[in-house]
């Protein structure tokens, strides 16, 4: 893949407070994040989970609060950045809904993610990356993108994603109106990139099961705020994580 992806980087999000006109949708949130490490932050739709990735890449300005990335030990700051910016700094994001170009071709789609300045020098290296990692799109480079199915078209823009040479992806459900065999395939290739390349995740999932597969973080947003934090396979142990996302126990 890239050489980008050797680099040291840390995401700092610190009492991060952001909402939309009168409307609070983050409370205080918190979250460090390192390379090679994943987060899946967990919770029904409402809860800020989007709003913080937004956050993240700056299509959304906090209140109040900071969003640092380091890289090899420089520190930036997220809040005063564009989103391109941002992009330019090695952070990719999945938006929820795929968003491809439905008229344009598997391999067009694709080549719209080399943007990134420091991705164009390496696209042929990074367009073998994602037809190696979605053998799919390899054999429907030149399909259309809107006659995919949408196990396929995901694929499509996890790979457009790719293309920017990132070193962090935030992605936004990824499972969301996918069949289980192709959430599988989807995750398994999500997790074979941190494994094997180094790089960092942090997945918007509303399926504990789902995420309790990255074998990394999870965060459950409740009403703007983080009522549970811990080891995701660790966590759907017993009832505690029931409890907290469903909203039940406080008062007993």
């Amino acid at each position: 893949m890239c050489k980008g992806l050797t680099l040291a980087i840390k995401l700092n999000i610190k009492d991060i407070s952001a909402g939309y006109g009168a409307v609070r949708a983050l409370h205080g949130v918190s979250l460090d994040l390192e390379q090679g490490q994943t987060v899946a932050l967990l919770g029904t739709n409402g809860n800020g989970k989007s709003t913080l990735m937004k956050c993240v890449m700056g299509m959304v300005k906090p209140d109040s609060g900071s969003i640092t990335l380091e890289i090899d030990g420089h520190s930036h700051d997220l809040t005063a950045l564009s989103t391109e910016e941002i992009v330019n700094l090695g952070v990719a994001l999945v938006p929820e809904g795929r968003r491809l170009f439905p008229k344009l071709t598997v391999e067009e789609n694709l080549l719209l993610g080399a943007f990134r300045q420091s991705a164009r020098a390496e696209i042929e290296r990074n367009m073998a990356f994602s037809f190696e990692a979605f053998p799919v799109l390899a054999e429907r480079r030149r399909q259309l993108a809107g006659s995919m199915s949408g196990g396929q078209q995901q694929m499509l823009v996890i790979g457009r994603a790719l293309m920017a040479n990132p070193q962090l992806i935030a992605i936004d459900e990824p499972s969301l109106g996918l069949a289980p065999k192709v959430i599988d395939d989807v995750y398994a290739v999500l997790l074979k990139l941190r494994d094997t390349r180094g790089l960092t995740l942090l997945i918007v999932e509303q399926s504990s099961t789902r995420a309790t597969m990255t074998g990394g973080r999870m965060i459950l947003l409740r009403g703007g705020e983080i009522v549970l934090e811990g080891d995701a396979r660790e966590l759907t142990k017993g009832d505690a994580l029931k409890a907290a996302y469903f909203g039940y126990g406080e008062h007993h």
